[in-house]
């Protein structure tokens, strides 16, 4: 069994300015957690920049260099309210999706089993031509069309489970019958998207709310009443998990009560799928997850669990 653990120092380059929760030491707590002797196994790389063209996959090329034309050679530019970019920002970003690519790239072609890709910043909130809530490319809708150009896969999902709803990948997904995006994720909360009724042009998008206070029961009701089965019936060739770690009881920044526990075991079951669908074949990207406790030891569960520990 072969786990990838896909990440690059210039993830720690990126800063959003002092005292912000998006911060250098969320890697730093992972990266402690992921030398402990359990996870020795891991094979680790680093990745290359992703090539323009294949952000362009689902962001306009005139957005993309409006981004590198925003990057300062000094101090911060805000991208909006919650979203800055420091002098390292715009390689990082390019990491993250060079990260997501070769996450898909390893497992499609079997060279793994499948990867985490443990880099900042997040991207579930980036639209089309918006970045936006602490993210700038969507690096998990990218590597979704990124295995559909480069390895004819016909279906790809992704499903995630980061407290706030990804509403970046649920409008590039809105209107694509060959995509599905599946979330779980506390309503009402930021960014105000993710109701029940939201479901994509051709019924391929599946959203189960959470109240605030919800815990690991709730959230097992959820994945297995809604997600699961509908993720089974879409068939996907390839699974990519959105992997927010925010929804830890410990963390400032929402109000579930989950466990990493309970993140081992959503793996687990999502991995179940991918097993009857797609040979196997799923790859995970980091996205939130700000108290570095909650956050090291939910991503140790989930590893452990793409171990197959």
């Amino acid at each position: 069994m072969t786990t990838l653990l896909i990440s690059h120092p210039a993830s720690l380059n990126h800063s959003n300015g002092p005292g912000h929760p998006e911060r250098p030491d969320r890697l730093r707590a992972i990266d402690s957690v992921l030398e402990q002797e359990m996870f020795q196994h891991l094979v680790r790389v680093q990745p290359e920049a992703a090539p323009l063209d294949t952000i362009a996959l689902c962001h306009p090329l005139d957005y993309v260099e409006a981004i590198r034309n925003a990057s300062p050679k000094e101090g911060l530019v805000q991208l909006d309210a919650d979203t800055s970019m420091s002098p390292g920002s715009f390689e990082a970003a390019l990491r993250a999706v060079g990260g997501a690519m070769l996450a898909v790239d390893e497992v499609v072609t079997k060279k793994a089993d499948n990867a985490f890709v443990c880099h900042r910043p997040p991207g579930h909130h980036a639209e089309t031509v918006r970045p936006m809530g602490f993210c700038i490319f969507n690096q998990a809708a990218i590597a979704a069309r990124h295995a559909q150009r480069k390895h004819g896969l016909n279906r790809v999902a992704v499903v995630d489970f980061d407290v706030h709803h990804g509403n970046g990948t649920q409008e590039i997904f809105w209107s694509d019958p060959t995509l599905m995006y599946c979330s779980t994720h506390q309503m009402p909360l930021y960014p105000g998207t993710g109701a029940v009724s939201e479901r994509g042009d051709h019924d391929n998008i599946v959203n189960a709310p959470l109240r605030a206070g919800d815990g690991g029961a709730q959230f097992k009701a959820a994945m297995e009443s809604r997600i699961l089965p509908r993720l089974a019936a879409f068939g996907p060739d390839l699974i990519i998990v959105s992997a927010g770690f925010d929804a830890h009881a410990r963390d400032p920044l929402a109000n579930l009560q989950f466990t990493e526990d309970d993140f081992g075991w959503a793996t687990r079951k999502i991995m179940e799928i991918a097993d009857k669908t797609a040979q196997g074949r799923m790859i995970s990207v980091l996205e939130g997850g700000y108290d570095l406790q909650g956050l090291s030891q939910s991503t140790a569960a989930h590893v452990i669990a793409l171990m197959r520990g």
